[in-house]
């Protein structure tokens, strides 16, 4: 299957600004949105601040690709210089784009020595301006190749993979410790951000952020079972199965997307036309999907490993009415799932009059002109 049918390139330098500019509103809103979800099925007040570092590290990620893509089209013999986005299922940039990334963040102190200086790139563009009375193309490249690589040496910035970060929530017991990991990755074939949270329970002999042998291990074992086509009850299981002495009581991943838009994106069913709507007034054309779903273990049982050894072993909460097919518990793979919608307010009263079955169900969080968020069911 070609992928890349689905990918859409901006080939124009004004087309690529307006793009970025509308994903910077949509985090700024989306910020904003994060303070509002507080709820048992939504997000804890003590999971905010990991969004919101993980939303900074996007707007971060966004800041750096829209220093590249600044002149694009208008230095067609530097490479690369046209943004790729994935039209179809999600609006944010495909994959490939964060993977290119990264490798030029590993050459950024390199790339920063061989440029001049800003201070010195102003002035020889305010020369060239006053000499020639043309745009100082070059110029202008070399200073948003600057500006890009200094974002990539110095921001905090969302990669391809953001590795497990370990956090002691306090004690069941004397020899049982509780943990919260935080991880995300940017999915290669959604192409969306998926952030993930898991609190679970140590029993091992060693507390899990000293143990320099299991530690190495659950990285790699969250960073590679981070797919957004795992249920989070094949995570959780096969996490639970792999480390006898960890216990996942409770995992979350947010997806963060896709983003709709009538300039940018093609879409089918109810929001084309609310978009479509929606789109004559600039900047209003948009809408974000926020999806939650959460795993939670109701229980433990023993499992038997040897004639006179067992393991324990959690036994999830899961929803009946999420799913589809003969084994309806094992079909659903979550406990809850709540799905929301941020869009500007023109495109929300556009959706109330259409009311489409489809959204009814669906939390809305309306953006004003001001800034303000309303939610709605």
């Amino acid at each position: 299957m070609d992928l890349t049918l689905d990918h859409r390139v901006l080939e124009e330098a004004h087309e690529t600004r307006r793009y970025f500019a509308k994903f910077e509103r949509i985090i700024t809103h989306l910020q904003g949105v994060a303070d509002s979800v507080v709820s048992e099925n939504t997000a804890l007040f003590s999971e905010i601040p990991i969004l919101k570092q993980y939303l900074e590290a996007l707007s971060g990620t966004f800041t750096a690709l829209s220093y590249k893509y600044l002149l694009a089209g208008r230095v067609s013999d530097k490479m690369p210089n046209l943004l790729s986005i994935d039209r179809q299922d999600s609006g944010f940039p495909i994959y490939q784009e964060l993977l290119e990334m990264a490798n030029d963040a590993m050459q950024a102190e390199n790339h920063l020595r061989s440029l001049p200086v800003m201070r010195d790139l102003k002035v020889a563009m305010v020369n060239h301006i006053l000499r020639e009375q043309t745009a100082p193309v070059n110029l202008q490249f070399a200073a948003s190749e600057r500006q890009y690589y200094e974002q990539l040496n110095t921001a905090t910035l969302f990669w391809a993979r953001n590795d497990p970060r370990l956090a002691w929530t306090g004690n069941v017991t004397e020899a049982r410790r509780k943990y919260r990991i935080h991880w995300a990755v940017y999915d290669s074939l959604q192409n969306i951000p998926l952030i993930y949270v898991m609190d679970l329970e140590d029993s091992g002999k060693r507390p899990l952020a000293k143990d320099e042998r299991r530690w190495p291990r659950v990285q790699g074992h969250l960073t590679a079972q981070s797919s957004a086509g795992l249920k989070l009850l094949t995570i959780a299981r096969g996490f639970d199965h792999d480390f006898a002495d960890l216990h996942p009581k409770r995992l979350r991943r947010f997806y963060v997307g896709p983003m709709y838009s009538h300039t940018f994106t093609q879409q089918s069913g109810p929001l084309r036309e609310v978009l479509a709507q929606a789109g004559q007034k600039p900047g209003e054309d948009w809408a974000l999907a926020w999806t939650t779903e959460t795993l939670v273990a109701s229980g433990t049982e023993q499992e038997s490993t040897g004639f006179f050894s067992s393991v324990e072993r959690q036994i999830y909460d899961l929803d009946p009415f999420a799913a589809a097919g003969d084994d309806t518990n094992e079909a659903a793979g979550h406990t809850h799932r709540q799905r929301s919608l941020i869009l500007p307010q023109r495109p929300y009263q556009v959706l109330e009059e259409l009311n489409p079955p489809g959204l009814a169900n669906i939390r809305k969080y309306a953006v004003s002109p001001s800034g303000k968020i309303l939610s709605y069911k």
